[in-house]
């Protein structure tokens, strides 16, 4: 039987508190990301300053003072140019890319829904080959293709008609490949199999169901598929002889290559047209934005 010592003192217990060894990171590495950071920053939105600063210029002001600042404000007498220019095909040229973007744009989306659906809920002999085949479209430069296109639109007489450039429109491998990892992600199969069990037919369920669910991701492919026609310039230019039939992009460098001739189109005017361009992709990020909010917090409360 152990016994305590006389004078002995109990071992009190440590009372000064443990150190934790926290990593910092050193300041010449903070202000190196911040130095990158900011250079990026620069990089990027440097033209787009230029290009909202020089609409507000007259053609004499673009080659006088400083390229990044303002001098005068004759933006509203630009704009009036803009659409004056040519007996006003700048307006024509914005319908005409509102048409192909926004038509060539919805039925995407529609296609690459259908087919991402299909190959997530429906799997067959070759599915995977097939999506395979998708992720290698996916890695296809777009205008590799647009002379091939022309080939195959030229002996159908489908040249220089809007079919000429909505009809490739309405294809997105990238969307295809969304469509398919978020309905595989996001839409269960528990559902599904309910809704057959009520009697749902596969295209009830899908466009009341499946569709609901997936519209984050939809929205997703929607816009990129917007930007990208809306931006699109060798395939309707190689299409697209007609000026009638011509989209912004193809209209404004048209006006460009015009530079130096007796009708040349002022250069304030040139660029107050590329600016007005770039409105319509800002309102549709803005109004859309609200459905990836949703879409991303929408699982984050049980």
């Amino acid at each position: 039987m152990s016994t305590l010592q006389i004078g002995s003192r109990p071992r009190a217990a440590s009372t000064s508190p443990t150190r934790r060894s926290t990593p910092r990171r050193s300041d010449s590495s903070r202000w190196l990301i911040l130095g990158v950071m900011t250079i990026s920053v620069v990089y990027f939105l440097a033209p787009v300053w230029w290009l909202l600063v020089s609409s507000t210029k007259s053609d004499s002001g673009l080659f006088s003072g400083n390229g990044f600042w303002f001098n005068g404000f004759h933006l509203w007498s630009n704009i009036r140019s803009v659409f004056a220019q040519d007996n006003g095909i700048y307006a024509r040229w914005l319908l005409n890319t509102l048409v192909y973007a926004g038509l060539g744009a919805a039925l995407s989306t529609l296609f690459a829904s259908l087919a991402g659906y299909a190959l997530a809920k429906f799997p067959f002999r070759g599915s995977g080959a097939l999506f395979n085949i998708v992720l290698a479209a996916v890695l296809v430069p777009q205008p590799l293709l647009a002379i091939p296109l022309y080939l195959l639109f030229s002996p159908v007489h489908l040249v220089n008609t809007y079919w000429a450039v909505l009809i490739p429109s309405m294809v997105s491998p990238f969307g295809v490949y969304l469509a398919r990892i978020y309905a595989a992600a996001s839409v269960p199969d528990e559902v599904l199999e309910a809704a057959r069990l009520d009697g749902s037919g596969e295209v009830r369920t899908f466009f009341q169901i499946s569709l609901r669910v997936m519209s984050p991701a939809l929205v997703t492919i929607f816009l990129f598929q917007f930007v990208s026609i809306w931006s699109n310039y060798l395939l309707p230019a190689l299409m697209l002889a007609n000026e009638s039939l011509q989209p912004v992009t193809v209209g404004i460098v048209g006006w460009q290559q015009q530079h130096g001739s007796g009708n040349a189109v002022p250069t304030n005017v040139v660029i107050t047209a590329a600016a007005l361009c770039v409105v319509p992709l800002v309102i549709l990020f803005l109004s859309l934005q609200r459905f990836w909010r949703s879409g991303m917090t929408s699982g984050s409360v049980k």
